[in-house]
């Protein structure tokens, strides 16, 4: 029993390691911009809650690979592991195709969004840039994820660890300059740091697939094969779905700091340093869903299914426990954390308040990724997108539109709701979010305790 324990804290450990290396590349940028100026601390939260609806949404169908590649390995059949990872590399063209179209052209979004003109320009200039590196990326989260549902995270991890030593120093330079040799770039500076490491991202990963003794046994560098159609389709069925739910997922929550912006910078400003925070404190469940889920498939593929029960119980116990003791963390040094993200008073002040809702919100986040990553693991894609499109679109989204904006809607039932302010989204997306796991942990539990007692997974 402890053993499974200890081998998902460890996986999820190495994981959670190099994310929250990555979650730095944006705090980083978080603290230079906002020492650089609000103007430009308020122009990153528009740009990265752009980039990141449209870069989590596509990597969420890559992503959605590894129950596929984990039940591979579960059941011993090293050579199909390594010719899926050539198949899923079409899906990742494709995707990368889209998304650098989206970055290239983010007009539509940001007028219906109504962002500032202001802001819209600099907004543009980040995007255009980042837009080069996407692919990079995204093929990097491919070796992400084989890693991962391999058990092996470790080397995704020192790459991580390593790009953010060259992150730092890089975004600091390009960003606030360098005296007598080189000129403040502004928000411009946290883009061209952000594509260089991507790249250096990338090409280490190549390196290490051609390498390291480890990936032979899976001959990821054999002959590419032609699109297999019925391969592709299978990928597609599990990864699209799942990309979906976590593009409604993501853009709920990205979507605020849009609307945000409406109310002005220090509401941006201020919501901008709660997103930052919201993304590091995810980092922890999502590294624990990640090391459960990769358990339980691979438990599925050997044909244990009492094992992936227990290690998927396991994994929830953890995520709970872990979600609420730092909940308790923030709330107790939200003051001082918003402190250090920005000198403004009147930001701080307002961040301070934002964090207690983060502290109700974070728990119900919690839960509801390890449900939905698990769910996979299970075959079950759609019901997570109806059910995310529904309640947190709706509910929360929406729903927080109307409180912060709906100067016709009379509220007199719902005095805790907060008008004309940011808060109005964190209050309604947390009660999105505890619908949310109402709704999707039952399921999760009866598909868990339906399965057959063997299971032999999909030629791949």
């Amino acid at each position: 029993m402890s053993t499974e324990r200890a081998t998902i804290m460890r996986h999820a450990g190495t994981v959670m390691v190099g994310q929250l290396a990555v979650m730095a590349f944006s705090i980083t940028d978080t603290l230079v911009a906002g020492h650089f100026a609000d103007t430009a601390l308020a122009a990153l939260a528009v740009a990265a809650a752009t980039y990141v609806t449209v870069h989590i949404s596509l990597m969420g169908m890559l992503q959605a690979l590894l129950p596929v590649w984990a039940e591979l390995h579960g059941a011993q059949r090293h050579a199909e592991v390594g010719r899926s990872v050539r198949q899923a590399l079409y899906l990742c063209a494709f995707t990368a195709a889209i998304g650098m179209w989206a970055l290239f052209c983010p007009g539509p979004l940001l007028n219906w969004t109504q962002v500032p003109s202001d802001l819209q320009e600099e907004v543009r200039g980040y995007l255009n840039i980042v837009a080069f590196g996407l692919p990079a990326s995204l093929l990097f989260r491919m070796y992400s994820t084989l890693n991962q549902s391999l058990g092996k995270p470790k080397l995704v991890t020192w790459v991580q660890v390593g790009a953010l030593a060259v992150k730092v120093p890089l975004s600091i330079a390009l960003v606030l300059g360098i005296p007598g040799v080189l000129p403040p770039l502004g928000l411009a500076g946290c883009a061209w740091a952000t594509l260089a490491v991507m790249l250096m991202m990338l090409g280490l990963a190549l390196w290490l697939l051609r390498t390291q003794d480890f990936y032979k046994p899976y001959r990821i560098w054999a002959p590419m094969e032609k699109p297999h159609a019925t391969n592709l389709l299978r990928f597609v069925r599990l990864g699209l779905p799942s990309g979906l739910a976590i593009g409604v997922e993501v853009t709920s929550f990205t979507l605020m700091s849009l609307f945000i912006a409406r109310l002005g910078v220090v509401a941006t400003a201020s919501h901008q340093i709660v997103s930052n925070m919201t993304a590091v404190l995810y980092m922890v469940p999502l590294s624990l869903s990640i090391a459960s889920s990769s358990r339980v498939s691979y438990w599925i593929g050997a044909g244990h299914i009492h094992r992936a029960r227990h290690a998927l119980r396991t994994g929830l116990g953890l995520i709970v426990l872990l979600s609420m003791g730092l909940a308790a963390l923030i709330g107790w040094q939200r003051e001082a954390i918003a402190s250090l993200y920005t000198q403004s008073p009147e930001v701080a002040t307002l961040a301070a308040t934002l964090l207690l809702w983060l502290m109700i919100y974070h728990v119900a986040d919690a839960v509801q990724v390890f449900t939905v990553f698990t769910l996979r693991c299970y075959g079950i894609t759609v019901l997570p997108l109806i059910t995310y499109t529904v309640l947190l679109w709706g509910l929360g989204l929406a729903g927080g539109y109307v409180v912060a904006y709906g100067v016709d809607i009379d509220l007199s039932g719902f005095s805790w709701l907060a008008p004309q302010s940011p808060i109005a989204f964190w209050q309604t997306g947390s009660l999105a979010l505890y619908v949310t796991v109402a709704v999707l942990l039952p399921v999760l539990w009866r598909a868990a305790y339906r399965q057959p007692k063997t299971h032999t997974p999909d030629i791949a």
